[in-house]
């Protein structure tokens, strides 16, 4: 069936959604019962896990097919580029909440803790001897000493590596356009291989925080703002190079043209998103 610019697609009726839904809310659910210590909690955020990467791989399955088969026009174009902007801008307010209590609690309760700029005594009251600065766990020392994470050696080579991976995609993107698939799947390659070194890195930070520096997600205020933080991060981060991924097969197989690559641009978008927040990350959770 062909569709003319003043037609809309609507899609058949789809399971998608209450899948999505389902491992959503066992994803989360597992990730609170482990957090909180329970032994099966580790098991049931896997699961939820799993469930989601079947529902991605199901859903934009369908969409990829519906695509190539013809049945999208400008319209419906417009609708995935809008779509594609709420979806960003619901993550700015996604990080912009955990950045906001990354401010609250250094800025504002351990100043206060310590009895400074409130013009109040509450200090006395809530932790009389509270002596510490930032970076702290906090009063009675949560979770014992620990040493704070530098801004240098991969903190600074993992800024590097991603904004060069911001350079590659870019680059590709630019040959896709010009009708150079080959060029644009190498760049595309070159980004992929960028992200994973990243996920490397972090994993490898990671690592060493926990057995070396005796910094964990329970090490007070800074322990768990700076694993969500650089957390979540790398979680966006390891999405998005499975996006990359699929979208380098899918470049390969010739499913872009230099006028129809909406899946390519979106990708783009996010992966220039990611890029920025962990620009905010690099500046005020490791440097300042």
């Amino acid at each position: 069936m062909t569709h003319t610019a003043n037609d809309y697609y609507v899609p058949h009726g789809s399971y998608w959604p209450i899948v999505a839904a389902i491992a959503m809310f066992i994803t989360v659910i597992g990730a609170a019962l482990w957090f909180n210590g329970e032994l099966n909690g580790r098991m049931v955020l896997f699961i939820g896990l799993g469930l989601i990467a079947f529902m991605m791989f199901g859903w934009f399955g369908t969409v990829i097919r519906e695509n190539l088969k013809g049945v999208y026009n400008e319209q419906v174009d417009r609708s995935f580029r809008q779509g594609m902007m709420w979806f960003t801008f619901s993550e700015v307010m996604f990080f912009a909440a955990f950045f906001g209590a990354l401010f609250y609690a250094r800025v504002l309760s351990v100043p206060w803790l310590l009895g400074m700029d409130s013009g109040f005594t509450t200090h006395e009251v809530l932790w009389q001897g509270f002596s510490e600065a930032w970076p702290t766990n906090g009063p009675g020392d949560v979770g014992g000493e620990f040493e704070p994470m530098g801004p240098w050696g991969i903190p600074a080579l993992n800024t590097l590596l991603l904004l060069s991976s911001g350079v590659t995609i870019t680059l590709s993107h630019w040959a896709l356009k010009a009708g150079d698939r080959g060029k644009s799947v190498l760049w595309l390659i070159a980004t992929v291989l960028l992200g994973l070194t990243f996920l490397g890195f972090q994993a490898y930070e990671y690592i060493h925080a926990y057995t070396e520096m005796d910094l964990t997600l329970a090490s007070g205020i800074y322990g768990s703002t700076f694993f969500m933080l650089t957390g979540f991060h790398g979680m966006h981060v390891t999405i998005g190079t499975i996006m990359l991924i699929v979208i380098a097969l899918r470049a390969a197989k010739g499913h872009f043209t230099a006028d129809d690559h909406f899946a390519f641009e979106g990708v783009a978008w996010y992966w220039h998103f990611v890029d920025v927040v962990w620009l905010g990350l690099f500046i005020f959770v490791y440097v300042l």
